[in-house]
Order: C-alpha cells, then structure tokens, then sequence
C-alpha cells in the first residue's frame, strides 16, 4: 500500500517552534539569543548561524520577475483599515489588534506572496527594558498629561515588531560640470558721518570646472513600511547592521513580523535620491575653492543589488481620551521616539507662572527706580 506523502508545512507552522519537553511554543530571548520555552523555562541554541553570510540579490532579475523560486514566501497578512500596516497573522489567530494603531484587524482568506526576508538584526532589547525606556523618555515630557504616563506605565505588554527595510548596493560614476568660486576682498573708500573712511567688500571670482567622481554604496537603508511615520522611524537610526544574520524563522519565534507596503523598484526610487544627495556632497568636495555652483551631474548607476531585511522595533499604541499615542523602541539601541502628548492645563499653568514671574520682574525694576 502507497503512503500519501506528509504535506509541506505551511508558513505559519514554519514559524511556530514546539518546545522539546512540554510542547509549548519557543520565543527568541533577546538576553540569551536562545530559543526559551516561558511555560517550562527550557532552553535551545539556535541552529545553523556559524557562518553569517548574507548574499544580495540582483535588483534587475526581481524587476524582471526571474528570482529564484527559494526567495519567494507566502505569509497570511491583513490590511489594517486603520493605518494600512500588513499585520501578520499565525496559523491560530483570525483576529487580533494592530500594534501599529490599537485598532481590531480581521485576518482575511488569502496569502501575501513577495519577496523573502534575507537577513534579521535580532532582538537585543527585552520588553521590560524597552518598556522601562518608553516610561523613561515620557516622564522627561514635562508637558505630557499624567494621565497617560500613568496608563502607559501600568498599560498591556509591548509588542515586539521586525518592521521590513530595504537596503541597496549600487557602484556609480558621475561626471559634473559647474563653477569654482574663490572669495577675495577689495579695500573701498566711502563717507561715513562727513568723514572718510576705508572697507572690506567680499567679492567672489568664478571659474568654469568639470570632473568625475565615484562611490560605491553599501547598504542604503530604505524603510518598507507605511503603518509609521517616517520621521519616527528615521529617528531610530542609527541601526548597527554589522550585527545582521541570514534570515531564520527562529528568530521570529514570539515576535510579529510586518510585510512590506514600498515594493522594490519604490524603495530604489528612495534609494537613488539618498545616492544622488551624497554624490551632489562628493562633487562639491571635489570642486573645492570657497563657494561652489554645480550646473549638471549626470551619473550612471551600475551592480545594483538589494535585501529585504527586517529591523527589530518595540510599539506601543495607547488609546487615551478618544486619541491613539504611538511609542516605538529600537529594539537593538534602546532609542525612543513617538508622540508628543500635551496637557493643556499644564501648558495654562506654565503661562501663569511665566505672566506672575514677569510681573515680579516689573514690580522690582519699578521699585529700583
């Protein structure tokens, strides 16, 4: 008789890891960078990461859809209809609150199909500790309500997100055409008061150049997510990215991972404003003189190369008075950024203290005189 061959596993199981002794799930513990079983506190090392090489990929292969079939996953994923953010759902939850912005997601039927993460930069913070540096950084907001640094303190557990980044290597050449400028100063005389007298003027002698310059960039970090701002994750930089390891799913073991919402050839776009930015600095350095003027660079871009990578970051989202407060941690530096709150009576007092220490002010210069 013919067995029926065992199903692949599908991959929410893929990131579902079984405890060795009482069958609970594993978590990746940031202290330890093991695999730790909360219910029966039993340990495992991770497996296969002696040697971290993590290999680009070509970005005109995924535009021309011909990457290899191993670097493509399908993940069960929902739209927040709040903030966009693709949450990421495992084989036994069908609804759950977004991190992003506390409001009720209801996972869908279908699969997300993109392009699988080639490198994590795990955990190093713990929750208590992310949590510890979250209340830290509000208590230092003299003017947030107490209201919501106390629900924070006492509010639920922070959740751990790998929030999907890019990152791109490309080699370019540029040349430039522009202006050098050298500052000199003519001495003139001119009447001041009836009476004559001699001054400095700065003037600027320009002369025509032209040249080439080059760099090769390595790892420009491009965020893939939408469900943040982007002035709060860009103030979570820097990201050590020497500590990246090939991707694992057990590393996602008690974590959410966020899919990506900027496609790749979007995320380039990002990418090569980033490169031209940097260049525009190289070609003025390469100028030189006191003052430049770059009238055109035209630089050609070649060996492009990218990753999709997931960044470790800490969320909270509290609800508080009928208005969502966001809180992110760099889940690898500790840094802290989110919402600026506000008390409005605070703000009143500050006023009043501010009107009575001017009057004083008044009053004792009044009484001085």
């Amino acid at each position: 008789m013919t067995q029926t061959p065992p199903l692949p596993p599908t991959p929410e199981e893929l990131h579902r890891f079984p405890c060795e002794q009482c069958g609970a799930d594993y978590r990746f513990d940031p202290t330890k960078g093991t695999l730790t079983c909360d219910h029966c506190g039993h340990t495992t090392m991770l497996v296969g990461q002696e040697a971290p090489v993590i290999r680009e990929l070509d970005f005109r292969d995924a535009l021309n859809n011909q990457l290899p079939q191993q670097e493509i996953e399908e993940t069960r994923v929902s739209t927040c209809p709040n903030c966009a953010a693709q949450v990421e759902f495992d084989a036994l939850n069908h609804s759950l609150e977004c991190p992003f912005c506390a409001t009720p997601v209801v996972t869908d039927t279908g699969t997300h199909r993109h392009i699988k993460p080639r490198a994590v930069l795990p955990f190093k913070w713990t929750e208590r500790e992310a949590h510890k540096a979250m209340s830290d950084w509000l208590g230092r907001l003299w003017f947030a309500p107490n209201g919501l640094k106390d629900y924070a303190r006492k509010g639920r557990r922070m959740d751990g997100i790998y929030v999907p980044f890019w990152t791109y290597d490309a080699q370019t050449a540029s040349r430039y055409s522009g202006q050098r400028g050298i500052v000199y100063y003519e001495t003139r005389t001119v009447m001041v008061d009836g009476k004559r007298q001699q001054q400095q003027v700065q003037k600027i002698r320009w002369t025509p150049v032209s040249g080439r310059v080059a760099r090769f960039f390595d790892d420009v970090l491009v965020l893939a997510s939408r469900s943040l701002p982007k002035s709060y994750t860009d103030a979570l930089q820097p990201w050590d990215l020497r500590d990246l390891q090939p991707y694992a799913p057990e590393y996602l073991a008690g974590f959410r991972a966020e899919g990506y919402a900027v496609d790749l050839p979007e995320g380039y776009d990002e990418a090569r404003a980033l490169m031209d930015r940097t260049i525009e600095r190289d070609v003025r350095f390469d100028i030189g003189g006191d003052r430049q003027m770059i009238h055109q660079v035209d630089t050609k871009v070649s060996d492009v190369t990218f990753k999709h990578i997931l960044l470790p970051v800490w969320l909270a989202a509290y609800k508080y008075r009928g208005k969502t407060y966001r809180f992110v941690v760099n889940g690898q530096t500790g840094r802290v950024q989110g919402e600026r709150p506000y008390s409005s009576w605070k703000i009143a007092i500050a006023v009043v203290l501010g009107l009575c220490a001017a009057a004083a002010v008044g009053y004792i210069m009044a009484q001085n005189q």
